[in-house]
């Protein structure tokens, strides 16, 4: 008889365990997703720089308001080829026009490059800052990508004074990331980047 009820309760407590896990889950999924954002208020500095990677417009409004707001004189704009042909950069600041921020904000970075990652995007951007004389620096990405890219960036620019500011993502909202496809396919890659980044992958 011990030996059967052990038994049962080695099979209740997995199943027990699962069902806590299912009925917290908007508690403890909503911290995965803010733990990949680490950003600050926005606050004046030499310029800013708009990543690549965001085909929406919500990084490079970001970017442009600060810009318009009198917070930096111009906004440095990341984008490498492959769209049509085209870089993103020039897509990017022609949309940013068009929505009525001035051609004047933007700085095109620094010739259309090629990279396809955040580091090495770092280390091809960074040097013309500092040729430039940039001493602090406001950097623009999408809410999830703020930890990883801030990091990276601070690594690789320490002579420079980074502000990260997260753009919110139009597509979801980072503390309920699960609902949607485009936020559970973001914060996947984004941890899988994350991991891959501490490994020195």
């Amino acid at each position: 008889m011990p030996g059967r009820v052990f038994r049962f309760s080695l099979f209740w407590i997995p199943f027990a365990a699962l069902i806590a896990i299912f009925l917290t889950s908007p508690l403890w999924l909503r911290y995965v997703g803010v733990a990949l954002q680490d950003s600050e208020p926005p606050r004046k500095a030499d310029a800013a720089l708009v990543l690549a990677g965001d085909g929406y417009g919500d990084r490079m409004r970001t970017g442009a308001e600060l810009a318009r707001g009198g917070l930096v004189p111009r906004v440095y704009v990341s984008g490498p080829e492959g769209f049509y042909g085209l870089h993103e950069d020039d897509l990017a600041i022609q949309w940013a026009v068009k929505a009525g921020y001035r051609t004047s904000y933007f700085v095109p970075l620094p010739l259309p490059h090629n990279v396809t990652s955040t580091r090495a995007e770092a280390e091809f951007i960074v040097p013309r800052f500092r040729k430039d004389g940039i001493r602090s620096l406001i950097l623009v990405t999408s809410d999830y990508h703020t930890r990883r890219a801030g990091h990276i960036f601070r690594q690789i620019a320490p002579d420079i004074k980074i502000t990260v500011v997260a753009a919110p993502d139009a597509l979801f909202e980072l503390r309920q990331w699960w609902r949607s496809r485009e936020g559970r396919k973001a914060v996947f890659f984004e941890w899988a980047k994350t991991c891959s980044e501490l490994v020195g992958l």
